[in-house]
């Protein structure tokens, strides 16, 4: 991966001007300070921030009013010496009532100030489809068409990048990237297969190559993220996996995995917890990162594009997950990004009892989890 710890904006990309006043907007590259780590040459570290997110069940009525950009947040993010921000995108912000081919501006102007509030801080930003025409991990019964098996989702999931790589092609490979879809099913779900898979990114890094012929284009793993995928070796692609392994521990008694159990698994323990067979250790972790060492190894590049542990489980046994996952990463050669800055996944008032919280301008953190993020960025 490219080092991005120098990402600075130039005036020419990244300087706009905010629509609202008029006013030119002036990048804040001059957050950083001496007190930050400086992480690994080639290596992503940060956090998705969810404006964007998800419109829920109810996509009615959108305008920017659905949208709060954090900069507190975010000058938090950089001033720790992060690289890296995912900002994970609904469609459904954009496009409305499946009319994909009429796109809200209003609406994609909120996105532009996003994209420039995160690039403007020197933080690398990886723009997210994660609800796409056609499929979501999270009610994916609420579309419409199957990206898999129809063709009018496969050209408006194009369609979309597309827009997304005119729009944005001032901006840097430093500065922006793209992950084409967070988290395809396993195969065989929905009707994915490796094959149609492969086809349908193929054919979107094609139309943006076309466009934007050196932007970084991410694909994340099959299976909700976690199965590596060397038929995508050849697509000069980053590979995204995920850090929620043994997700009976990272997904604890979390409300939209009840009908997976969450609610009746045991309590977790860290080390030595035992699921399918497995004795979860520090060990056990580095082999399920396995597959996708090998790919680091023949020269692809490796990123985990999501990570952390729900809050249910008490902090002594996050923090020690945390530990040892985190050491994996740095181990492997493997950046991350926590799922979240501020809540259940985050390192800001996740609310766990017993947590060693300290406030920064106005943010209640984790301090020990803090530490042990940065630890892992050396």
């Amino acid at each position: 991966m490219m080092n991005l710890n120098d990402c600075k904006a130039n005036s020419k990309s990244a300087t706009k001007t905010d629509t609202n006043t008029g006013k030119q907007l002036v990048p804040k590259t001059d957050m950083k300070t001496d007190t930050q780590t400086t992480p690994k040459t080639d290596t992503w570290y940060g956090f998705n921030i969810l404006p964007f997110f998800s419109l829920g069940r109810d996509a009615s009525g959108v305008n920017p009013g659905f949208v709060h950009i954090d900069e507190a947040d975010l000058d938090f993010i950089a001033d720790m010496g992060c690289n890296f921000v995912r900002l994970p995108v609904d469609y459904r912000f954009f496009i409305h009532d499946f009319k994909y081919d009429q796109p809200d501006e209003t609406m994609l102007k909120v996105l532009d100030r996003c994209i420039y509030e995160i690039v403007s801080r020197g933080l690398h930003c990886s723009l997210n489809v994660h609800r796409a025409p056609g499929y979501c991990i999270n009610g994916n019964e609420l579309e419409r068409d199957n990206l898999w098996s129809d063709k009018i989702a496969q050209d408006a999931f194009t369609d979309l990048w597309k827009l997304f790589a005119q729009r944005y092609k001032s901006y840097s490979t430093k500065q922006l990237s793209f992950d084409l879809l967070n988290e395809p099913p396993h195969v065989g779900q929905y009707g994915l297969t490796r094959e149609n898979h492969k086809a349908i990114m193929k054919r979107v890094c094609n139309e943006i190559r076309l466009i934007t012929p050196e932007r970084t284009i991410i694909c994340d793993g099959l299976g909700c993220g976690h199965l590596a995928c060397p038929e995508l070796a050849d697509l000069d692609v980053v590979l995204s996996g995920r850090g929620y392994t043994p997700i009976q521990i990272t997904h604890w008694r979390a409300e939209w995995m009840k009908e997976n159990g969450a609610f009746e698994w045991e309590y977790p323990k860290w080390p030595g917890m035992k699921t399918d067979g497995t004795t979860w250790n520090r060990q056990a972790l580095l082999e399920f990162y396995k597959p996708w060492k090998e790919l680091s190894d023949k020269g692809c590049k490796v990123h985990i594009g999501e990570c952390g542990c729900y809050n249910k489980v008490n902090n002594e046994t996050a923090l020690a997950w945390y530990k040892d996952f985190f050491s994996v990463c740095n181990e492997l050669g493997f950046g991350y990004a926590l799922w979240n800055f501020r809540g259940a996944f985050g390192i800001a008032e996740h609310r766990r009892p017993n947590t060693n919280w300290e406030v920064k301008n106005g943010i209640t953190f984790d301090r020990d989890l803090y530490e042990l993020f940065v630890e892992g960025m050396k």
